[in-house]
């Protein structure tokens, strides 16, 4: 349902009002409030917004773990599931998050259950989300899952955080070489080129290459930039493809420097979604099934399915994990000593614990090794645009 804002004469009060209402489209809501008494004089789409609106209020990480920490503690507190619904869409602050729950709020008091009505905006609550939610209402314990949800949303939007940041850093670096030697190319060598050309000396081979590249530079610059437009567009469009994710899914498993960083992330995702699931009385089964979809890798969840597989077939899970190139030697130790224990959710969740140190500490290593590399490429770069300008500059001083 949308919402529509409008405005109606009163036909008791004679009076003009203004409001929302809550229909399937523009007629619907017309008809609801000339049913309420009401002779519509504008309605509108009350949730048409321009793309700057939708940026500007598009729902987060943050407003999600919000919304998920508010609603766990009203429900924990003994409230009704509407009245917290209502609660929490008072206080939102996103208007698109707010319209979300507003219109969760009237799907739950319409008849359907939280999951049910949660699954209708899967750009906002995945697979995983749903399906704890759909646990925690089955088993009674709907705080405690919609607790373990926010504590995971906060977990994963930390380690993605953490591995960003640890990117800032040699962009930075990248920007400032592309830039001074833009800077030496258009305004310095061709200073020298000048120079020589009036003095009517011969530029060094080095110069007369650094002369040829500016004057390339200054006379193609539009055809430079059209490439660059039209490569970055293929690239987009290769990513989006099968084959395109499939790619850059092995690549980043494989990736020298990276690909541990990489590993440990999907095996952290990987297990600690595991521990919640099983935690909540998920079935083994769909608990890696949600499990895999929740690495956000296809690679990794190809193994972790054909994991799954096995276990449909009677093996351990341990067992179905073990010697598979992507799924970390720990995940079916632990797995093991689990199922031996009882307490294979426990396992999983230490495993998990392990892999958000590991990665912690690989994402500092990544930082402190990637610096003096960049700062050498960025040293030998300009030493040789600063080579080929300043040189001959000293030759003919020492000519005059």
């Amino acid at each position: 349902m949308k919402r529509f804002s409008y405005q109606a004469k009163d036909i008791r009060t004679k009076k003009i009002v203004k409001g929302t209402v809550q229909a399937d489209n523009e007629k619907a809501a017309g008809r609801i409030l000339v049913d309420q008494g009401y002779v519509p004089q504008k309605i509108k789409d009350a949730d048409k917004q321009s793309f700057i609106q939708k940026f500007l209020n598009r729902v987060t990480t943050k407003d999600r773990v919000t919304f998920t920490r508010q609603f766990a503690t009203l429900i924990g507190a003994g409230l009704p599931l509407s009245a917290s619904l209502r609660t929490v869409a008072e206080q939102t602050e996103n208007k698109s998050m707010k319209l979300i729950v507003e219109e969760v709020l009237a799907s739950v008091e319409g008849g359907k259950t939280l999951a049910e009505s949660l699954a209708r905006y899967p750009e906002v609550f995945n697979h995983l989300y749903i399906s704890l939610v759909e646990a925690g209402e089955t088993g009674g314990t709907l705080d405690e899952s919609l607790r373990r949800l926010a504590d995971q949303q906060e977990k994963d939007a930390s380690m993605i955080s953490k591995i960003r940041g640890a990117m800032v850093y040699p962009a930075i670096i990248f920007v400032v070489i592309i830039a001074v030697l833009a800077f030496m190319m258009i305004l310095v060598v061709p200073q020298v080129d000048s120079l020589y050309s009036d003095m009517g000396e011969e530029l060094p081979g080095l110069t007369k290459f650094l002369v040829a590249m500016s004057g390339f530079f200054a006379q193609f610059w539009w055809i430079i930039l059209i490439m660059v437009a039209v490569l970055i567009w293929v690239f987009v469009q290769f990513r989006r493809t099968e084959i395109g994710i499939r790619w850059f899914a092995t690549a980043k498993l494989n990736m020298p420097l990276f690909k541990g960083m990489f590993q440990r992330l999907y095996m952290s995702r990987f297990t600690r979604t595991m521990q919640m699931l099983l935690a909540a009385g998920v079935s083994m089964l769909d608990a890696m099934t949600i499990a895999a979809d929740a690495t956000a890798n296809v690679v990794v969840q190809k193994q972790i399915m054909e994991a799954a597989e096995q276990v449909k077939g009677g093996k351990p899970l341990s067992e179905s994990l073990e010697g598979r190139k992507y799924i970390l030697d720990l995940v079916p130790q632990m797995a093991s000593i689990g199922e031996q224990s009882g307490k294979i959710d426990e396992m999983l969740g230490r495993a998990a614990k392990v892999f958000t140190d590991e990665l912690d500490e690989q994402i500092a290593n990544i930082s402190t090794m990637i610096e003096p590399v960049l700062m050498v490429i960025m040293a030998a770069l300009i030493g040789i645009v600063i080579g080929g300008t300043l040189l001959p500059i000293y030759s003919l001083v020492s000519k005059i």
